[in-house]
């Protein structure tokens, strides 16, 4: 099939790539000329791991080309993409369609013959509906079926996410839409993958809900390891006790200091517009978001508490940036805030990520970016690790403890086990688990 992709990005890089692989025709198109140059010299602007070396193949192959104009592809296009972002819009917090509505106007206007135009970029139920007014309005003799394609692509697993999904949600108003995407996706029926058929108001809320409820479980589990902290008990067992239950599942239940990332932050605040629009408030997401928020700043002052209570003229060092690994992601990110409140009691942060210092950068000026882990230790007083990139699973302890001022870790993902620890000298704290594992300066203690 000929496929064009409006919008390269996370999401439509990804998209184009693996449709290409699968055998389509496919041109990913963006108007930002630089992001396409970079990636016809096979540049590729975001780390997402096998991402490079997929976009190689399937150029070498011929069934994936970049463009910069709409008019060079969508007219021989079967079907079209729209794969642009969704941003939060500033002042209010609902979901910014305009690069979408303006997406499809060009669209409309370039497309030749029946046209299955698919929104897979994450939008408020009812988008769908004006995108099909827009394009009707704009170009009356399109023939086009407007179909809701949502993604569900984890960022550092995509390219397997979009090969071997758990499911496929395809909304569809018009039956001609049914076997075009039928076809589109034809080559996963050999792993079986369910591809589920819905109407498209309801497929523009399921993505929305399933992001919801796993920002819900995060947050659940980070409450959890707060009580867990006051009580005495270890919120890893509670996770693994509770993720045994088949009702429930082992993911997302691993606590730590929030979640962050492009999706989850600004879906679950628009999920929270899109129910008071429409007289249906979201009382469990509006206090997720709050929650999640709140609980960024509080790590910042179970730092603080590891030092003594005081940080100023101290060397604070930082271990992960993205807001989770194999991913150089740093929108929303907690470390963002974990630093800021650093910074904001006097301190001198030192940070080391595999791939996302030169995002950070763009977001956090006033922090010292080193080349290793073992550079971010030199002369600190703490350690304080945030995001758990598997280098940062097996570090050589003693060497860290041996190049830091005072030997003290703030394991925030609870990579590491208080026994591991003190054995080579350090003094642990991590999150939700009782005195003797780490667990000796909970949130209540951090806030005296």
């Amino acid at each position: 099939m000929k496929i064009a992709i409006v919008g390269s990005g996370y999401v439509g890089l990804v998209t184009g790539v693996c449709l290409a692989d699968f055998g389509h025709d496919v041109v990913c198109i963006d108007k930002d000329q630089a992001k396409i140059g970079a990636l016809e010299r096979g540049e590729i602007p975001i780390y997402e791991p096998g991402l490079a070396e997929l976009v190689k193949s399937n150029v070498a192959s011929g069934r994936l080309s970049f463009a910069t104009a709409l008019a060079t592809a969508v007219p021989a296009a079967e079907v079209v993409f729209i794969a642009v972002g969704t941003p939060s819009r500033r002042g209010d917090g609902h979901a910014d369609l305009r690069y979408v509505y303006a997406v499809a106007r060009e669209v409309a206007s370039a497309v030749s013959g029946f046209t299955v135009v698919v929104t897979k970029s994450t939008v408020p139920v009812g988008t769908g509906d004006e995108v099909a007014h827009i394009i009707a309005t704009t170009n009356a003799a399109a023939d086009v079926a407007v179909v809701s394609n949502p993604e569900f692509l984890r960022e550092g697993a995509a390219i397997d996410d979009f090969k071997h999904p758990d499911r496929i949600v395809v909304g569809i108003e018009d039956e001609r839409a049914r076997a075009v995407m039928s076809e589109v996706y034809r080559p996963l029926y050999l792993n079986k993958s369910p591809l589920m058929f819905t109407s498209r108001r309801t497929a523009e809320l399921i993505k929305y809900a399933a992001n919801a409820f796993l920002a819900m479980k995060i947050t659940f589990i980070n409450e959890m390891a707060d009580l867990c902290e006051a009580a005495g008990g270890n919120v890893q067992e509670v996770a693994r006790g509770m993720g045994l239950d088949n009702r429930i599942g082992s993911k997302f239940l691993h606590a730590g200091p929030g979640y962050g990332g492009s999706c989850f932050p600004k879906d679950t605040m628009a999920l929270v517009k899109i129910a008071q629009d429409f007289g249906s408030p979201m009382r469990l997401v509006e206090t997720t978001v709050q929650i999640n928020d709140q609980r960024k700043r509080a790590m910042s002052r179970k730092v603080i508490a590891a030092c003594g209570g005081d940080v100023r003229g101290k060397t604070i060092g930082v271990l992960g940036l993205t807001f989770k690994p194999n991913t150089d992601d740093m929108r929303e990110a907690p470390s963002i805030d974990i630093i800021q409140g650093l910074l904001d009691k006097g301190a001198r942060v030192v940070a080391y990520d595999p791939h996302g210092m030169e995002a950070a950068k763009e977001l956090i000026e006033t922090v010292e970016y080193v080349s290793s882990s073992y550079a971010v230790a030199e002369d600190a007083d703490v350690l304080v690790l945030i995001t758990e990139w598997n280098e940062f699973r097996s570090l050589d302890l003693d060497r860290l403890r041996a190049a830091m001022k005072s030997p003290v870790l703030v394991d925030l993902r609870n990579v590491y086990s208080f026994e591991e620890a003190s054995k080579h000298g350090f003094t642990y704290f991590s999150v939700g688990r009782p005195v003797g594992a780490g667990g000796t300066l909970g949130l209540t203690q951090a806030a005296e």
